[in-house]
């Protein structure tokens, strides 16, 4: 299917630092039809450097579809002939929404560095306010997967009756240190290349060297040992012997600079720093989730899908169980599965054939 990405034009967000942007872009695309009691409406939320374009392509010549073109469309996981599906790019990304890349109405310059700290909640209120502009007063369902699944989490509890269903995929109530580590080592790499000059490096080389170590950090934790193994073991790029070389002497490293390379052509360094960050700063740990909970009035039918993958090291199973058991403590109706798969936390990308069924089956007793 052909897409087109849409635009949304908010006068002023109010965000948790206590600052205000002016002027704010949202952009989003939407697949299927909206009923007419509009109660169709599925929300899908992207993963750290996802977008708005989830399914379908934007023409013909596209070399790809959307990040999760196998789970979204007619007869798939998420039907689009029986669901009206929105999916758009988060408040401080840079593929349309408004975002540190972003022309400050004020200065008329980029913001850079000057762009205010955001949190997963203000992205969720972002969205709230593109849910409203569509005349949709309750959503059939919330999904996302990693950073995705933390934004879903935040819509149940934020706003807990405006949506009948929750599915969080290979996510988590709060980043963990080891994680927030790793982000570090990211933030760093940027920070310290020579182009990134304090952020104020739009109309000039952009900081293209840290952000791709940043990524190639962060794709590694996105595999797993067993996958590793199976795509790439200890082969010699392009050749049987050593070449005595420092770098790109094994597969893995090719791959891991390809990663790098692909990624600086697509994302800004900026925005990465910012929503690294959000995602740092998300925190239901101890009884946060459980109080939380407890507090809120859900939709009197509301029920939730956790889905957690065995080789997934970046949130592990134990991170979903945490919400599994605050929802059990709170009588909130719960439904658990750990999947067996050697993908790591892409698993929620890849495994198609093992989570259709499933997602399927949760969406199928959806009144609509």
């Amino acid at each position: 299917m052909i897409i087109k990405t849409n635009y949304l034009q908010i006068p002023t967000l109010d965000l948790e630092c206590g600052e205000t942007l002016s002027q704010v872009v949202i952009a989003y695309e939407t697949y299927g039809q909206l009923n007419e009691k509009k109660d169709n409406a599925i929300l899908v939320l992207h993963a750290l450097t996802g977008d708005a374009h989830a399914a379908g392509k934007h023409d013909e010549q596209a070399a790809k579809a959307g990040w999760w073109d196998n789970f979204i469309g007619s007869g798939k996981a998420i039907d689009t002939d029986r669901f009206f599906v929105i999916s758009s790019n988060v408040v401080g990304g840079c593929a349309g929404s408004t975002g540190p890349a972003s022309t400050n109405p004020i200065t008329n310059k980029p913001y850079g560095l000057s762009f205010p700290f955001i949190t997963i909640k203000d992205m969720v209120k972002a969205q709230k306010i593109l849910i409203e502009s569509l005349e949709i007063e309750q959503l059939a369902s919330c999904i996302g997967g990693s950073m995705g699944g933390m934004q879903a989490l935040e819509w149940a509890l934020t706003y807990p009756s405006y949506c009948r269903s929750f599915a969080i995929l290979a996510s988590a109530p709060y980043q963990s240190p080891q994680n927030i580590a790793l982000h570090e080592v990211g933030r760093r790499a940027i920070m310290n290349d020579p182009h990134w000059k304090g952020g104020i490096y739009h109309g000039a080389l952009p900081p293209n060297g840290g952000l791709s170590i940043a990524r190639m950090i962060a794709h590694i934790t996105y595999l797993s040992d067993k996958t590793m193994h199976q795509k790439f073991g200890r082969r010699i790029r392009g050749k049987d012997e050593l070449n005595f070389e420092l770098h790109n002497e094994f597969e893995v490293e090719s791959y891991l600079e390809y990663q790098g390379r692909s990624f600086i052509q697509r994302f800004d360094a900026n925005s990465y720093l910012y929503i690294t960050r959000a995602v740092d700063y998300f925190d239901y740990s101890n009884n946060r989730l459980r109080e939380a909970f407890e507090s809120n009035k859900f939709h009197d039918k509301v029920k939730f899908l956790i889905l957690s993958f065995t080789s997934d090291w970046l949130y592990p199973t134990y991170q979903s169980l945490d919400i599994v058991k605050a929802l059990e403590y709170c009588l909130l109706p719960v439904t658990f599965c750990e999947i067996n798969s050697s993908y790591g936390h892409d698993a929620f990308l890849l495994e198609d054939q093992q989570l259709t069924p499933i997602i399927r089956g949760f969406l199928g007793n959806l009144e609509v």
